[in-house]
Parts: C-alpha cells; structure tokens; sequence
C-alpha cells in the first residue's frame, strides 16, 4: 500500500490527472488505515479507546466508499487511469 507521503509530488503537479491520481490514493489510503482500525475494534485489538461512537466511523466509512466510487466514475469518464 502506497503512504500518504508517497503522494505529494503527484498532488504538487501541473497536470490535472496526476493530482486526480493523488487525490484518489489519499482517499483510498485513508479508508483502508480507519477499515483497519474498525476491523481491529470489532476484533478486541485496539491499543487505545476511541474517542467517537462506531456509528460515526461507520458514516465516515461510507461517506469514503461514495467519494471512491464517484472519483473512480469520473476517472472513467475523463480518461484517468488510475491504476491498481
């Protein structure tokens, strides 16, 4: 999985597509590390006590799945690939 900081050349770059790219990857990146903290909160394997209620990661979870979905949509329409 590619770090956030691997990242910001693409979003400091003139070319659109590559900062779509990055904008992409942050989004992917973020909910991947906090469905890794829910799976490990549902698994007894968290090493701290989270501050906010499950129901309002579960909003955020789904709130970043939409905006995946819509940037991947977009990335089809204007001829992003965005790779893996």
């Amino acid at each position: 999985m590619m770090e956030l900081k691997e990242t910001v050349e693409m979003m400091n770059s003139a070319d659109y597509k590559e900062r779509f790219k990055a904008e992409y990857q942050q989004v992917v990146i973020r909910y991947q590390k906090l469905a890794a903290m829910l799976e490990k909160w549902d698994n007894g394997e968290l090493n701290f006590t989270p501050t906010c209620p499950r129901s309002t990661y579960n909003m955020q979870v789904r709130a970043m799945t939409d905006y995946i979905a819509v940037l991947e949509a977009r990335a089809v329409m204007e001829g992003v690939e965005l790779g893996e």
